[in-house]
């Protein structure tokens, strides 16, 4: 027999993981101490959780898990085979019908296309704060994508209008903003992605800097100077999504956190595994997150917060974590709408610098 420990271990599964399939009754312990509540595990049910895992990662809905499992061991493999087949069938026209609809949004596109040239011809020079503009980095640059797909989101953008400098950065699961000020530049509004490692160097460039650094931006080529120094490189050819429309948020109850006691809060309290799989494909751990009317935020134990709890949303806690991290305040605000809306992590003293997390759904 393995505990729920050893079997975590041995079978790839995390403990709140093995937790869920439980509660889903799609791999039940074989024996639970009566006295203890400890789970344990027979000698059989770790090739079947490693199977469960397959399958999982194959999209199979529990429900055919389930059965699935009931039928692995016997002798008539049948109704395995069958559902393995149905599943596959699904995913099948799933598939189609996918391509089918790309295919459409393509045309719709192609149609919407202007001719373009990769030469850049603007010219833009501004003076930014050096301590503002990094601040501005360390708030939005743990938001930046790696997804080689979609290159556009490998950097972090500089949006340059008047005498602002906004500072953005998404992966598509999170996204993060930050406001500097800028002096110099009367011109048209410009955005000019940064690549993530030229973002970097212009960061160690800031690093000791108490005055303005200057910013210029030459057709393809960006340059951060600071007295004799200077960090330059190739900006991305790319054009970032209209991030203003995705921080439009209605306005949701707000809870103030006392950043040290929630992180650790978040670090030893529950979390859930996410079903879905993350950003680099594998399930995350979740924590679920419940705000009160007394302004105070509880962290959802096993059983809390399921999927038709509508006062919770539950998110990456690695992200979440970053992001408590790169609001750089022992204070935050923590703005909940809807399940299914994205958590906002604000600072108190700065309204335009703050991180979206995008809710993960619960399943039952």
């Amino acid at each position: 027999m393995r505990s729920i420990g050893e079997m975590a271990r041995d079978s790839g599964l995390s403990v709140s993981a093995l937790r869920f399939y439980d509660r889903a009754g799609v791999l039940v312990p074989a024996w639970v101490d009566p006295v203890s509540g400890y789970r344990w595990y027979g000698p059989e049910q770790c090739e079947e959780a490693r199977l469960l895992t397959r399958l999982r990662r194959a999209g199979m809905p529990l429900p055919d898990i389930r059965l699935v499992l009931a039928g692995w061991s016997g002798a008539d493999t049948d109704l395995v085979r069958k559902l393995l087949q149905a599943h596959l069938r699904r995913l099948e026209l799933g598939l189609s019908d996918a391509r089918s609809e790309f295919s459409a949004v393509r045309a719709l596109l192609e149609g919407r296309e202007k001719p373009m040239t990769s030469l850049r011809t603007a010219a833009v020079r501004l003076t930014v704060p050096a301590a503002e503009l990094a601040a501005a980095l360390d708030a939005v640059r743990f938001a930046a994508g790696t997804d080689p797909e979609l290159p556009m989101l490998g950097g972090v953008l500089f949006d340059i209008e008047g005498e602002a400098l906004r500072v953005v950065a998404t992966d598509r699961y999170r996204m993060a903003v930050a406001l500097a000020r800028a002096t110099g530049h009367d011109g048209a509004r410009e955005q000019v992605i940064v690549p993530a490692p030229l973002a970097d160097a212009m960061r160690a460039l800031l690093s000791g800097e108490d005055g303005d650094v200057r910013l210029s931006v030459d057709g393809d080529r960006v340059t951060l100077e600071a007295g004799d120094r200077q960090a330059s490189g190739q900006r991305l050819d790319h054009d970032f999504p209209d991030y203003r429309r995705l921080v439009r948020l209605p306005a949701g109850r707000r809870a103030v956190v006392d950043v040290p006691a929630f992180r650790e809060t978040l670090e030893t309290g529950p979390v859930r595994t996410s079903e879905t799989p993350g950003p680099d494909g594998t399930p995350c751990d979740l924590s679920v997150l419940r705000p009160a009317a007394d302004g105070t935020v509880t962290v959802c134990a096993d059983g809390e917060g399921d999927a038709d709890d509508q006062n919770h949303v539950a998110v990456n806690r690695e992200f979440l974590l970053d992001a408590l991290a790169a609001g750089a305040r022992d204070r935050l605000v923590l703005e909940f709408g809807a399940p299914t809306a994205p958590l906002a992590v604000r600072r108190p003293d700065a309204e335009d610098t703050f991180s979206l997390l995008m809710p993960v759904r619960l399943e039952n």
